[in-house]
């Protein structure tokens, strides 16, 4: 976060990683004893259940630890600044990379941003801006504008080339997500912008259908399934149908 030049950082308090060890000690004892079988039609013992029932305990226990502190955290944010800018992040892509997608899970990055919707919109003095998915909020200088090819992950100091400015991943990201805020209360109609920035296509296509779908066939009388026929065959075949009428009647 960043407010009037000064940063704060918000550690993730990692609610499962603490519970880690009575999780694995609690699913040991749920694996040692007689659980239901659906083959063989086996119910599960009462020692099994009270130790599954005690596994799923220290679960809830995480997921109500969770949801308080990103509930402190979002009221907080919402209630001290007027516009809070956040990031449109790829977490199902994120959570692919196996060393990071536990914490990124505990995180909550989902959660934070839906909370954060509903609770500035409760609010008329506050404002929300999301960056776009493809916002260089890492790659760019905060101090010169100069943006970098790449910056791979492991990389957690930025090293401008440009200025020589150099500071810490995260800050500089900070401070070029706090620069795209003002512009956008300014009305200079920032991508990312919900208010004030029209609807723009994503780049790559990401929006848009990647195969063309045919229109569906009308159904017609006597056909199974809407297929239609040579006009000169559905004229003899109407012909026949009214003549067969006239002969009945």
């Amino acid at each position: 976060m960043h407010a009037g030049g000064e940063i704060r950082t918000v550690t993730n308090p990692g609610h499962y990683d603490q519970a880690r060890k009575r999780l694995r000690r609690a699913s040991r004892v749920v694996s040692r004893r007689q659980g239901p079988d659906r083959r063989t039609g086996q119910k599960p013992s009462k020692r099994w259940e009270k130790a599954n029932a005690h596994r799923n305990k220290v679960h809830h226990r995480v997921a109500n630890l969770r949801e308080d502190a990103l509930h402190k955290l979002t009221t907080a944010v919402a209630a001290e600044y007027s516009t809070i800018v956040i990031e449109d992040l790829n977490v199902a892509g994120m959570l692919r990379n196996r060393r990071l997608a536990r914490r990124i899970a505990d995180a909550g990055f989902g959660e934070i941003r839906r909370q954060l919707a509903y609770k500035t919109s409760q609010r008329h003095a506050t404002r929300i801006v999301v960056a776009d998915r493809w916002y260089p909020s890492s790659k760019t200088c905060s101090g010169c504008g100069a943006v970098k090819a790449k910056l791979p992950l492991h990389v957690r100091t930025y090293e401008c080339d440009a200025c020589n400015l150099v500071i810490d991943r995260d800050d500089n990201a900070a401070l070029n997500l706090a620069a795209l805020a003002a512009a956008a209360v300014t009305g200079t109609g920032v991508a990312g912008d919900q208010d004030t920035a029209p609807a723009v296509s994503k780049p790559r296509g990401a929006d848009q259908k990647t195969r063309a779908t045919r229109p569906r066939r009308k159904a017609e009388a006597g056909r199974a399934g809407g297929a239609t026929l040579p006009r000169q065959r559905q004229t003899e075949t109407r012909g026949r149908t009214q003549a067969e009428a006239l002969t009945l009647c």
